[in-house]
């Protein structure tokens, strides 16, 4: 059983993936539910959901990270 500490980021690491392979099958839907917050964190989502390619690469980019937290943490235990 994980330690609620290690549960924590393994939960991130599910996230991160997640969102990655949203932002990669529909990039526009997945920029546009993260468009709440503040003023600079909405102008920086609408920038991607126009550009759905750099909306590819973030989800790709957010992949790759969680799945390498995921296994440094399976590398601790």
């Amino acid at each position: 059983m994980l330690v609620p500490s290690k549960r924590w980021g393994h939960f991130a690491a599910m996230v991160l993936i997640g969102d990655g392979v949203m932002a990669m099958v529909h990039p526009k839907s997945d920029a546009r539910a993260w468009d709440v917050g503040p003023r600079p964190w909405r102008r920086l989502m609408r920038k991607f959901e126009k550009s759905p390619a750099m909306t590819r690469a973030v989800g790709a980019a957010q992949i790759v990270g969680g799945i390498c937290w995921a296994l440094y943490q399976e590398k601790e235990d």
